[in-house]
């Protein structure tokens, strides 16, 4: 019988449609086979451009062999991990439970009730074989055993819930966390931590909130130097702009290839805000270049509005094929002199940074002719656009767009506001989000072609998109974008919380699994649990509505006493803490046009702070209410925690109103 993954939507189950294995989707008709059978689910769980989910689908599920021990002894189940948050949160606790670790893929043998009793990672095909025999041995002379040692695994994750009661967040908690964060700073190569080394987004965020709020030099610093050797290394793509998922050693040079949603949208974020802090000319261009690859058809930007998951790490199987050069490659493109001069600034050297003597771009240096690197460049690229590409994970995920949507957002308004390129990319996954992806007042996890899946959002999906509509509604001016974040954060408070505070990720009326997943730390992305703080204080600003903000306050609170001590798993509920620290900041434009107010109240620094402008009382746009231009010239209103300044008319006297 062939696998029953044809019709999926997600490209991930699609890649694994052909596979001898006969893969069974999630859900109730894969455990009610595994009942009748009598044998234990195999649970595999991925994503679409997962190198090593890659290997193991070559060397084992697209083996006729391996396929025919899997078939005949389990009912094997394939979950694509970004599809499935859910599922996968909660086989990631098992698997961290009983090996000490965790990763993709991830390989779990589970009762028909879906208790596991087995987990692991990457298996190789002869050691993957010996283990599928070994658990059916088990299963059928030791079945007993087998089932209890499930259920103690789930009794024991069951109890793995946020403690009771918390802590109130304040300055001196977020202080140490800072503290912490300078601490463990690589003071060579920035960052933390050695190899592998990932973009630490949500910790360079809070620290540069930190230091809006403090003043303080170091972690600014940290900042800086951190975006510079990122920017300057391999892990960035010196060509066509974003980063790929992480390096491979401490010092940024080789990346592994992939390239996510989130981390771009994440760092778009960061990169801006350096600018704004700084007026660093090395941070504008990096963020002007991540976010033209985001919009971009050759990036991640869909035809049909929104953006891709991810570029996979591969191309035609090899990783790094599209992206690394040799100098002789290099002479082909550009010529002899141009390819030398090319060779020395992009660090591409006869020994090689990667395999097979082959670099990656790197650039170590501002260039001494600009005009010369920025001919170089194109030409590369047009170059590199002709060889294979990697496979792009078509996918549209909810929560990782509304970050993408936020960070676009605050790149037109506080650097490139005339992109209406960007402007356009923005508005229209925004509308995808909003026609496609919100059913019958419900978020969905993941759409692709303009077909929503079956899945249902979880809580970083409400977190995301709120905050996301929470942009558009600064962006656009209109009261529906504010609306709809409303009625999502309605949804997350009444069908998410756990009456102490704080969230679960999943619904109440959602699937019931083993286990309600609840993790507020940070993972690749910010947990479900920061994600709405965010947007409950960002909501709260834009309305005044002191029910969301005392929410997210909660929420906060639940988080604050691992703050210090877990810095760089809880980056995002610092940054949040920031904002809700800092009021955060209302700022309010009443114009009839666009004016010079505008850029000079996205150009404050203080945490979370929102900007609205428009024609006095328009509909829908509370920060606009009663809200009048004196002397008809447009007039900023500034408040600080509900509590407002008096109105001021010109430029000087708005900076100087924000600096204070």
């Amino acid at each position: 019988m062939g696998n029953r993954l044809g019709d999926a939507t997600s490209p991930y189950l699609q890649q694994h449609a052909g596979n001898p294995v006969d893969w069974w989707e999630w859900g109730p008709d894969a455990f009610a086979e595994a009942r009748r059978r009598d044998v234990p689910l195999l649970i595999s769980v991925g994503y679409s451009s997962c190198h090593w989910c890659h290997v193991m689908a070559h060397e084992s599920f697209e083996d006729a062999e391996v396929a025919a021990v899997v078939n005949e002894l389990t009912v094997p189940v394939k979950v694509d991990r970004e599809e499935r948050p859910d599922v996968d949160a909660v086989y990631m606790s098992a698997t961290q439970a009983m090996t000490g670790q965790g990763g993709w893929p991830m390989t779990v043998f589970a009762t028909a009730d879906g208790s596991p009793f087995l987990c692991g990672t990457y298996f190789p095909r002869e050691h993957f074989v010996r283990l599928v025999h070994a658990v059916d041995q088990a299963w059928r002379t030791q079945r007993a055993d087998v089932i209890r040692q499930g259920e103690a695994v789930v009794s024991a994750l069951g109890g793995a819930a946020l403690p009771s009661g918390g802590g109130p967040l304040t300055a001196d908690l977020l202080d140490a966390a800072a503290a912490t964060l300078r601490r463990e700073h690589d003071p060579v190569n920035g960052g933390f931590g050695g190899a592998p080394k990932f973009p630490p987004s949500m910790c360079l965020e809070f620290l540069l909130r930190q230091h809006a709020r403090t003043g303080d030099p170091a972690s600014l610093e940290v900042v800086r130097h951190t975006c510079e050797r990122m920017a300057r290394g391999g892990i960035y793509d010196q060509l066509a702009g974003g980063f790929a998922r992480y390096s491979v050693d401490a010092g940024w040079v080789v990346p592994h290839f992939e390239k996510m949603l989130y981390d771009n949208a994440l760092l778009l974020r960061v990169y801006t805000h350096l600018w704004r802090a700084t007026g660093d000319p090395l941070a504008a261009r990096v963020a002007a270049e991540t976010a033209a690859f985001l919009v971009s058809p050759d990036g991640l930007g869909l035809p049909g509005g929104g953006f891709a998951s991810a570029l996979d790490a591969d191309t035609d199987g090899a990783e790094g094929l599209t992206y690394v050069w040799t100098p002789a490659q290099l002479g082909e493109v550009l010529g002899e002199g141009d390819g030398a001069w090319a060779a020395a600034y992009f660090g591409v050297t006869d020994a090689g940074t990667f395999e097979h003597g082959t670099s990656v771009l790197q650039r170590l240096a501002e260039p001494d002719d600009p005009d010369r690197a920025a001919d170089v460049t194109r030409r590369l690229l047009v170059t590199r656009r002709q060889r294979p590409q990697p496979a792009r994970d078509d996918k549209l995920v909810a929560a990782w767009n509304g970050l993408a949507i936020t960070a676009l957002v605050e790149y037109l308004c506080i650097v490139g506001g005339s992109d209406n390129t960007v402007r356009d990319a923005v508005v229209e996954a925004a509308e995808v989000l909003a026609g496609t992806h919100v059913v019958d007042g419900r978020l969905r996890r993941a759409s692709r072609d303009g077909v929503v899946g079956e899945p249902a959002g979880v809580l970083e999906d409400y977190g995301g998109v709120a905050e996301a509509f929470c942009a558009m509604h600064q962006l656009t001016g209109e009261g529906r974008w504010l609306e709809l974040a409303g009625q999502l954060l309605d949804v997350a408070l009444a069908h998410f919380g756990d009456g102490d505070g704080g969230f679960y990720d999943t619904a109440d009326d959602a699937e019931q699994l083993v286990m309600r997943p609840q993790d507020p730390t940070d993972n690749a992305s910010p947990s479900g649990l920061t994600s709405v703080a965010m947007a409950l204080t960002t909501y709260a600003a834009l309305t005044g509505g002191t029910t969301y903000r005392q929410a997210a306050g909660r929420a906060l609170g639940k988080v604050a006493p691992i703050m210090a001590r877990h810095a760089r798993f809880t980056g995002w509920a610092c940054a949040v803490g920031e904002a809700h620290l800092a009021g955060p900041l209302e700022i309010a434009i009443a114009t009839d046009g666009t004016d010079e107010l505008v850029p000079v109240a996205w150009a404050s620094t203080s945490p979370g702070a929102v900007v609205v402008a428009g024609r006095p009382d328009q509909p829908g746009v509370p920060l606009l209410a009663g809200r009048s231009m004196i002397a008809g010239r447009p007039t900023a209103y500034v408040c600080r925690g509900f509590v407002c300044d008096l109105p001021v008319t010109d430029p000087p006297a708005l900076r100087s109103r924000l600096a204070q």
